[in-house]
């Protein structure tokens, strides 16, 4: 097993080119399509998901914000499938890249506060100075409400990608430390391989959530600015 802990994050490379883009463009072609009237039961269920998540995301949004239901509920799909691909071995997980998840963050969070100052610019300029600010404290909190808002695709792209990170090291850790105690104690390398399964299991679970709270942060941004 590699002793390099990080090298699992190191972008794969195919005779010297880089790989990340085709392994972007490889998850979207998972997601099954039907041309028949009748689905079958995969391609019913993965259109009830989707139809129970866009729901659930876009009943807050008025008749603007609902023109983004395609686009975020694309961008839940595609981070899900990524997330979920890079837990196979010898995978890379592109989500682990801050750099492609600031790719991701600021343009719809740029989109979002654009929309926000055409089409309701008082709204969005009154977010800047609460109501009933003393009038000495003014300049501080335009300082702080501009810095808080710019830090918000920063706060996205970290979070996804210091969660993923974090459960890929960690499973990392614990299997090596199974295959290390496998040759001396067979009771403990039991015991620390239901906890690999255990661990893995969590880590499914991580990879559905930070993509439906990505998606979900980028829809509250979205619904402050319609």
């Amino acid at each position: 097993m590699n002793e390099n802990l990080f090298a699992s994050f190191i972008a794969p490379t195919i005779l010297g080119l880089p790989a990340a883009v085709l392994i972007i463009l490889f998850p979207p072609l998972l997601i099954p399509t039907s041309k028949y009237l009748i689905n079958n039961r995969l391609i019913t269920t993965q259109q009830w998901l989707i139809k129970l998540t866009s729901k659930q995301m876009m009943t807050m949004h008025n008749t603007k914000g609902r023109t983004w239901s395609l686009m975020l509920v694309s961008l839940i799909i595609f981070i899900a499938t990524t997330n979920l691909l890079g837990l196979l071995p010898h995978s890379f997980t592109p989500t682990t890249q801050l750099s492609m998840n600031l790719a991701m963050a600021i343009p719809l969070w740029a989109g979002a506060v654009i929309m926000g100052f055409r089409s309701k610019i008082k709204n969005a300029l009154a977010h800047f100075l609460p109501q009933g600010t003393p009038t000495p404290l003014i300049p501080m909190l335009v300082i702080i409400e501009t810095i808080s808002l710019l830090i918000q695709p920063m706060a996205l792209a970290v979070r996804l990608t210091a969660n993923i990170t974090a459960g890929h090291l960690l499973m990392h850790l614990i299997g090596s430390a199974t295959l290390a105690v496998s040759t001396t104690n067979l009771p403990s390398t039991l015991i620390i391989f239901t906890v690999l399964i255990l661990l893995t299991i969590l880590e499914i679970a991580v990879a559905l959530i930070q993509a439906y709270v990505f998606t979900l942060l980028v829809s509250l941004y979205l619904h402050d600015n319609t």
